[in-house]
């Protein structure tokens, strides 16, 4: 009896707890349905999918003639989900192997708690085909693109580098980077339950800009190669050379020395990576007094021709007393200027006054950025008179107590070039969206402003040729055009007395050519040169480097004479121990072939019979007779016979040698006396 009573009570409680179990699964089921069901299916879709950035392809940047000089090339990136990766250390074992890295390094990006992780980017070919063979759960590629630069560092500071990222780190990549970069896409891995892997696209990456620049490769390759090889003949610190269309500012050229592979930045020192020509202000020293002397003959407070005392060489300004490098006399305010006489620039300024000089400094555009779009830009420095001391006036018009920018200045002879209108320097001559057009565009400038009148630049162009022509620049003197420029040699500050340097300058020329249709501006700086450090000698072979061979590029027509002389004549070997200045002619490098002829000729072969190849011309000019004529005359006369003019004295020509009509060879120095 108590069985059977106890059997309905099992029975009973069974029943009951089956019922219990029963609503809690179905609360449970209804919990997860209806009340859990979003979080849950994000979770879901968060362990199966994973969202990655598609990075877009960066726009070309083209130089004028749409040549490329920067472009995107299509590479892949490796991404790891460490959630799949059952095995991190032989997983970072092996994916070590074939990418060439330390498994230590790859290891703890496995282990992150993290569902996306880079493995490595931009991954050349064969490593990704050695990863590929691994088969290696949890481990996928990503379509990236790497930044190329085909002319290597040709305009490197110009065009600047990209990081792994694809941001633009300097140049125009950076200051354009937001066009040139476009927009990235979205792509959804979906992961199933064998983690094989599906790609597709949510939203696809949109190509950035392309850019055309102002820059001519070939120029920019003319610029950079002399440079180069000055800044190694110098020993200098590092140089700059910038060319530019004085009518339209357009920049054709703007080379660093020493410079930098693109795509090789992470092991370049980091001051080689800055662009020195629009981020580094100096003292331009003596190059200046173009603007103190335009500004003056703008006022009417002098004329090329007058005449100034300049002390013998000494002026005092502000309790200081300034010494020219020279004990020099009466000059005219040309011969000031071709002499680059500190005394005689000091007088003219100090007629400006501080506040007349001032403006015509700000209306150079010294003291504000150029606008020229390269990252960095200084506005240089230039005091506002009302912090000028009494010395001030006088350390200004020879180019001291202020910095400027090398892109200031040639902007500032561009501006004299150019009839004394300013344009500003512009490196970016049109940005579109898709392919390359099929003809460069075509530049229009906008109206520039005016600085001084086409007359005062006239009279600066006729002043500056004499400094090209027999004065501080005879090194810059063209074959085939003439040119008008400024030396400048400025004394750095050390940084440690704050005192000018005995030892370290600045060294630099700026010029146009032709002279009276310029159609090139080009300004060199050399920094700290060793052992020579005049402008002339140390930075105008670098303009006429460049010049000689940029005007024919540009089908510029000569405008005297070129003294190319007619096909050579090579008539003998001379051996090298015989007096080579015996011979009237030159001797010029002889070609690979004719050299090798001539060794081997020689009785005893080349090690006896150390030769070298002369060559003589076949025509002679007769001296003219100079006496009477002013010092301009007899220098462009000079110029277009091809022989070297020597000058002493001022005024006009009263005694020569060699005589008039002795017969002179090309390059055969002339002796003129001048009196006034």
């Amino acid at each position: 009896m108590r069985t059977t009573r106890s059997s309905p009570l099992r029975t009973n409680s069974l029943q009951a707890g089956l019922v219990v179990w029963a609503l809690v699964v179905i609360v449970r089921l209804f919990w997860l349905q209806m009340v859990d069901h979003s979080w849950l299916e994000q979770r879901a879709e968060h362990q199966q999918e994973e969202t990655v950035t598609v990075a877009a392809q960066r726009g070309v940047i083209y130089d004028r003639n749409l040549t490329p000089l920067a472009m995107s090339l299509p590479v892949e990136s490796l991404f790891a989900l460490p959630r799949q990766i059952a095995d991190p250390d032989a997983a970072a074992a092996e994916l070590g192997e074939a990418l060439g890295e330390s498994p230590a390094t790859i290891r703890p990006l496995l282990e992150r708690k993290r569902s996306f992780v880079w493995v490595a980017r931009q991954v050349r070919a064969e490593p990704a085909a050695a990863v590929r063979a691994l088969h290696l759960k949890g481990v996928y590629f990503q379509p990236d693109s790497r930044r190329f630069y085909p002319k290597g560092e040709l305009a490197a500071n110009v065009l600047g580098y990209v990081g792994v990222d694809g941001t633009g780190l300097g140049g125009i990549e950076h200051s354009f980077d937001r066009a040139i970069r476009g927009s990235d896409g979205k792509a959804t891995l979906e992961v199933d339950a064998h983690r094989q892997s599906y790609r597709q696209i949510e939203r696809p990456a949109a190509q950035g800009e392309n850019l055309i620049l102002t820059i001519d490769q070939n120029i920019q390759y003319i610029a950079q190669q002399a440079l180069d090889k000055q800044v190694a003949a110098t020993h200098a610190a590092r140089g700059v050379a910038i060319v530019e269309n004085p009518r339209t500012g357009e920049i054709l050229a703007l080379a660093n020395s020493p410079t930098f592979r693109p795509d090789d930045y992470q092991n370049t020192p980091t001051a080689r990576l800055n662009d020195a020509a629009v981020s580094d202000p100096y003292e331009p020293g003596s190059v200046f007094k173009l603007v103190t002397l335009s500004a003056a003959l703008e006022q009417h407070l002098t004329t090329p021709d007058e005449m100034i005392d300049c002390e013998n060489g000494a002026i005092k300004v502000g309790g200081r007393v300034i010494h020219d490098h020279a004990r020099f006399g009466m000059l005219s305010v040309t011969d000031i200027l071709r002499h680059s006489s500190d005394v005689g620039a000091i007088k003219i300024g100090e007629r400006l006054g501080d506040q007349e000089f001032y403006h015509y400094i700000e209306a150079y555009g010294f003291g504000k950025p150029t606008g020229i779009k390269l990252p960095g830009e200084s506005r240089g420095i230039v005091r506002p008179p009302s912090r000028w001391t009494p010395m001030s006036i006088g350390a200004v018009s020879m180019g001291q107590e202020v910095a400027v920018t090398p892109v200031q200045v040639i902007a500032m002879i561009s501006t004299l070039a150019n009839g004394g209108v300013y344009h500003a320097p512009r490196i970016v001559l049109d940005a579109f969206d898709g392919s390359a057009p099929g003809v460069p565009p075509a530049f229009e400038p906008a109206p520039g402003r005016t600085v001084v009148s086409p007359l005062v630049a006239n009279e600066m162009k006729q002043m500056m040729a004499q400094v090209v022509l027999a004065g501080t620049a005879q090194q810059a003197q063209l074959n085939g055009y003439t040119a008008g420029g400024k030396t400048g040699t400025a004394q750095k500050v050390d940084p440690g007395t704050h005192a000018y340097s005995a030892h370290n300058y600045v060294s630099s020329f700026g010029g146009f050519a032709p002279l009276n249709d310029p159609a090139l501006t080009i300004l060199v700086v050399i920094d700290s040169p060793q052992g020579g450090h005049e402008g002339g000698p140390t930075a105008g072979p670098v303009f006429k480097a460049i010049a000689e061979r940029a005007l024919p590029y540009l089908g510029v027509a000569h405008d005297i004479p070129s003294k190319a002389m007619p096909p050579a004549i090579h008539v003998a070997a001379v051996d090298a121990s015989e007096d080579s200045e015996a011979v009237s002619a030159p001797a010029v490098d002889a070609a690979p072939g004719a050299a090798s002829a001539a060794q081997a000729a020689a009785p005893d072969g080349p090690a006896a019979a150390q030769v070298k190849l002369v060559t003589f011309y076949t025509h002679t000019v007769l001296a003219p007779d100079f006496k009477g004529q002013t010092l301009r005359t007899v220098a462009e006369t000079c110029q277009r016979l091809g022989v070297r003019l020597i000058l002493e004295g001022t005024g006009v020509a009263r005694t020569q040698t060699p005589p008039a009509g002795t017969e002179l060879s090309p390059g055969t120095r002339i002796t003129v006396h001048f009196t006034p």
